[in-house]
């Protein structure tokens, strides 16, 4: 098969791979769609964890191809992948705390995923596509799954004033979420225009430019205070920094966006003290796979809207640079093109 290989940062190239043997517990899967995103960025950069050689890609659906030994399980079935794999046994799955799971493994970061023709999964990471889903839009399930975690972590209350820091697909996903949690003000930071022009067709009460304006004085002046819950969705040093001067006193800072491994801000610690800031992260997607697939399936989270480019396999550098560019907010691989 036709498969995305990485390496080593700098060895990222297309392949053909034989398929190994599956295990009794495996399913083998028809890849339709495969998203790219930010972590993958990093991944071929060299900026984020894998354990190479893999193939990458980590946001996808499929058809069923071969059920193998599993039962319950029809071939042909249209089905979304949870690429997160906790090993069950250790402290923190025991304690409910899987997506912390101290040996956590990942197809397209660990274990073959998305970017090829087929792909060998688990049984227990398969989940039913509904029947009014596209394979684009079920590739967009496990993003969007991860910024449901986001918002949980977020504490949102209705009536609240939210900042949400960049305008990428992320971003926008995050807006709607935050926009169904009862926001009463949510407030867009976006450079690029085309991104924020998006943001104000899908809802968004605010939507700044920071390089025209002063965010903070912005902020203040369409909250009073400041806001009560700030989302870093970028995963830059800058924007990190900025969340903790926008959140008003008591307020709740999330680092969303993924920073490379190793990069540092600085950080007034009596500002976080003084302001009694709550800094919470998110990590990934624990049970929330299904609560994605259902906003998705309802229209309550829309892509209509978004940015969307497809790829054939053949095309997956030209896919990592338009995203890495910023002329499509979403690279979608579809190996059957």
């Amino acid at each position: 098969m036709k498969a995305a290989l990485f390496e080593k940062p700098g060895a990222f190239t297309v392949v053909q791979k034989s398929l190994r043997r599956m295990e009794e517990n495996e399913i083998l899967v028809r890849v339709d769609a495969c998203g790219i995103c930010g972590t993958d960025l990093h991944i071929v950069d060299g900026t984020s964890r894998s354990t190479p050689p893999v193939v990458l890609g980590h946001e996808y659906s499929g058809v069923v191809e071969d059920a193998g030994k599993v039962a319950r399980i029809v071939e042909g079935t249209r089905v979304a992948v949870d690429p997160n794999i906790p090993c069950g046994t250790c402290f923190y799955c025991r304690r409910g705390l899987v997506h912390l799971c101290a040996g956590l493994r990942a197809l397209g970061v660990d274990i073959d995923g998305g970017m090829a023709e087929y792909c060998i999964v688990p049984k227990e990471q398969l989940h039913m596509l509904p029947a009014n889903m596209s394979a684009e839009a079920g590739a967009l399930i496990e993003p969007l799954s991860c910024a449901v975690h986001g918002v949980d972590k977020a504490g949102i209350k209705p009536g609240d004033a939210v900042v949400v820091l960049g305008g990428g697909t992320v971003g926008l996903i995050m807006l709607q979420l935050v926009k169904n949690a009862g926001a009463a003000t949510t407030i867009l930071v976006e450079p690029l225009e085309h991104k924020r022009r998006i943001a104000q067709k899908l809802g968004a009460d605010v939507v700044l430019n920071p390089s025209e304006v002063d965010v903070v004085a912005a902020v203040l002046e369409h909250t009073e205070v400041g806001a009560d819950v700030v989302i870093e969705c970028v995963g830059r040093p800058a924007t990190m920094q900025m969340s903790l001067a926008l959140a008003r006193r008591g307020g709740i800072v999330e680092f969303f966006g993924v920073c490379p491994i190793g990069v540092t801000i600085p950080m007034e610690p009596n500002l976080v003290y003084f302001k009694e800031l709550t800094i919470v992260g998110s990590y990934v997607n624990p049970h929330t796979f299904t609560r994605a697939a259902a906003l998705l399936s309802t229209g309550k989270v829309r892509t209509d809207e978004l940015m969307i480019q497809q790829f054939p396999l053949d095309g997956v550098h030209e896919a990592f640079e338009a995203l890495r560019e910023g002329r499509t907010l979403k690279s979608i691989i579809r190996p059957g093109m």
